[in-house]
């Protein structure tokens, strides 16, 4: 099981989400640009203490991603407001990457096209959006659940 950032925006956010990946020994993959400095001194004045305990690699773009996945055969599990699956009711695999968007707009049509799952976590009539690190730990938990991790 991985994780991936597309072009993260909150700098707060991304060092949640790594965090979560050290702690439970998930690889964590950054696709940028991100809307912040990522250097490993940048990350560590944002107080990201856990950065040498994850496994991170960063993908100068999308394109560099893609390549990068194809080549280790890897299924990508987009979460997207705009998919009609609920994360509860997807199978997991330990292939899968799942992909988190940009806070501010999600991702673009090519990358939500790329995915091969769509999930979404129902929410209320209304409402937006949970903050990403937010998503990422429930969709990280079931995914887990299912696929026996730690």
């Amino acid at each position: 099981m991985r994780i991936a950032l597309f072009e993260p925006d909150i700098p707060q956010n991304t060092g949640t989400i790594l965090r979560l990946a050290a702690c439970l020994g998930l690889e964590a993959h950054l696709i940028e640009p991100a809307g912040f400095p990522v250097s490993d001194r940048a990350f560590r004045r944002a107080g990201m203490d856990y950065l040498d305990q994850v496994a991170l690699t960063r993908h100068p773009s999308w394109p560099d991603f893609e390549r990068w996945r194809a080549a280790q055969g890897l299924r990508l599990a987009l979460l997207t407001t705009k998919a009609t699956v609920s994360y509860l009711d997807h199978r997991y695999e330990p292939r899968d990457i799942l992909l988190f968007g940009r806070e501010s707009a999600g991702v673009p049509d090519p990358v939500h096209e790329a995915a091969e799952v769509r999930l979404r976590i129902p929410m209320r009539a209304g409402m937006r959006s949970l903050n990403v690190a937010m998503t990422c730990a429930m969709v990280v938990g079931e995914a887990m659940r299912q696929t026996g991790g730690l």
